[in-house]
């Protein structure tokens, strides 16, 4: 596998080999071993998540302080724009953001680690987005940064406006945020 770093060094993009020909293909999506190796990437995985939406669907930007969870997300059906912040306090790149495609096609994956805000915008028809997590959801201590907060600028590539769940509509601008400490 391939291991790219990102403008935010912890956040990481993850491309693993792919073994194609006319039957199709086969990769391995997760290896403790190697994810630890090539990335650094040690935390054990306790939870796998699949969700499936449709266009211009929005999710995020997520985040758990109390049970905080790293994500190694990869979209199977379809394209996502996916979009990280940095929300721990004292990081030097606090309140920055990065952000990559996912697509069935690329196969890539993206490591969020604990300490960010995780959002995506469905860009294809529909898609289907895998992902695993370092802890459990606790829908208790769930928080919501603004999609659109002015501060945070994120690109997300619009096509009119996006579909949002009630506490997506009501997430918290950054600057009012529960963040990491």
């Amino acid at each position: 596998m391939n291991v790219l770093p990102t403008e935010i060094p912890d956040v990481l993009i993850i491309e693993p080999r792919v073994f194609q020909d006319d039957r199709g293909f086969f990769l391995e999506s997760y290896n403790c071993k190697a994810f630890a190796d090539k990335a650094g990437i040690t935390e054990p995985f306790v939870q796998d998540n699949h969700s499936r939406s449709n266009q211009n669907v929005l999710r995020g930007l997520h985040y758990q302080i109390e049970h905080a969870q790293g994500k190694l997300v990869r979209a199977t059906v379809g394209a996502i724009f996916d979009a990280v912040v940095d929300i721990r306090k004292h990081s030097p790149t606090f309140g920055q953001w990065v952000s990559c495609t996912l697509t069935a096609e690329n196969k890539r994956m993206l490591w969020v680690p604990p300490g960010f805000a995780h959002g995506f915008m469905v860009i294809s028809e529909v898609a289907e987005v895998l992902y695993k997590t370092t802890d459990y959801y606790a829908p208790q201590h769930e928080c919501s940064i603004l999609w659109n907060d002015p501060d945070l600028a994120i690109n997300w590539p619009l096509d009119g406006e996006p579909i949002l769940s009630a506490k997506d509509q009501v997430g918290k601008p950054l600057k009012l945020a529960d963040v990491y400490p």
